[in-house]
């Protein structure tokens, strides 16, 4: 849960106490998207919304499902992104005190993946089993047997999963929640909830198997630091220790790239600091023409111009989502900013793969190589990304 909100934060009208959820009625109104480039604040993202906007922080689609003392808080999904549903993506923050967890399962066609941003989550993925902390990654592909257990005592993490229409799931099952943080005093029955609504539910990609033989807790293994070469494999990735790129100022620590998981979509670590003294990429605007993008900030300021439009500032918990086709570009407005992007496709980190080089620091140096404007050039162009 960040610590820094942005000015135009406001306090949710329609709170209710930890405990209750709020129907739709009581849902605070928001603000009409008026056809501007100046990018708006909502509450939660419209479900027709195909043009950029930010998230305050602990806002978003906010859904509980009984019995789990949690929220989840939808960023994004298919029906904001202009890509053919197939290739959507959803984004989510999940938050929790110690709760039950919801059981073994598998997707057929999802994929999922989870990065604890605090406190402490058990997560069994296949044939392994670990203890995640802040900054621990974990990918579980198709047809992989899982189950989340969060461990508290108040555990955030960000979530992905594609195809992005599978967050119906949590709509059907779960309830809208218009309390703070989350129902710490909601003592409903998990699994009689989730066993009675399963019954109701359309056709959703999730199968829960009995009698699973889970393994045993396991320490993290060394080759656990990097990613690995094939595509479809589940994986843990360790915090702080995968591979890293720099291009001029900017740092980029993949969790997963688009070849690890079939091309559907890319989650990096975003660094960087005002004390370079420039925008991203020497100040260019960017244009993506397929591929959407959804920056959550972990620490510090992000700063986000649409081409014709004046900047807006996204800080620490809040997110800003910039669609497919608009022409954008980034700054830094903070000594020290880490952003997670999360990508439906080849996005900002693979431009910084490509242009960029190989870094083996761990932590931002104190002085960064020009951008090689040429190489720049030739990454964008082979990512079918216009640079203006």
């Amino acid at each position: 849960m960040g610590t820094s909100t942005s000015k135009r934060t406001k306090p949710s009208p329609g709170a209710q106490p930890n405990n209750t959820t709020t129907p739709i009625s009581s849902q605070p109104s928001q603000p009409e998207i008026q056809p501007t480039k100046t990018i708006p604040t909502l509450l939660s993202p419209k479900p027709t919304t195909k043009t950029p906007y930010l998230l305050p922080q602990l806002h978003g689609e906010s859904l509980t499902i009984p019995g789990s003392k949690g929220t989840f808080r939808v960023l994004t999904s298919s029906s904001q992104q202009s890509t053919n549903p197939s290739s959507t993506i959803a984004v989510f923050t999940s938050s929790s005190v110690a709760a039950p967890a919801p059981g073994f399962h598998y997707h057929t066609h999802t994929h999922d993946i989870f990065l604890v941003t605090r406190g402490s989550l058990q997560l069994w993925n296949g044939s392994k089993c670990r203890v995640m902390r802040a900054g621990d990654f974990a990918y579980v592909p198709p047809g992989v047997v899982h189950n989340p257990l969060p461990l508290g005592p108040y555990t955030e993490t960000l979530g992905l999963v594609a195809p992005g229409d599978w967050v119906d799931f949590f709509r059907q099952v779960g309830e809208e929640y218009g309390g703070v943080v989350l129902p710490e005093g909601d003592e409903r029955d998990l699994g009689a909830w989730l066993g009675g609504r399963m019954k109701d539910v359309g056709e959703v990609d999730v199968h829960f198997v009995r009698g699973y033989e889970a393994p045993a807790v396991g320490e993290w293994e060394e080759g656990e630091c990097v990613l690995p070469p094939g595509r479809g494999e589940g994986y843990f990735l360790r915090a702080d220790s995968g591979p890293r790129w720099m291009l001029g100022g900017v740092m980029s620590r993949p969790f997963i790239c688009a070849a690890q998981c079939e091309g559907r979509f890319a989650i990096s670590s975003i660094e960087s600091s005002c004390a370079y003294g420039e925008e991203v990429f020497g100040g260019v605007f960017l244009r993506f023409a397929e591929v959407d993008h959804c920056f959550f900030v972990l620490e510090g300021e992000l700063r986000v111009l649409l081409e014709g439009g004046e900047w807006t500032a996204v800080h620490g918990g809040q997110s800003v989502f910039v669609s497919a086709g608009w022409v954008f570009k980034l700054a830094f407005g903070s000594r020290y900013v880490r952003v997670v992007s999360f990508a439906n496709g080849e996005g900002l980190e693979t431009i910084v793969h490509e242009a960029g080089e190989k870094f083996e620091g761990y932590v931002l140096p104190d002085e960064v190589e020009p951008v090689d404007r040429v190489k720049l050039k030739s990454a964008c162009a082979k990512l079918g990304v216009t640079l203006s």
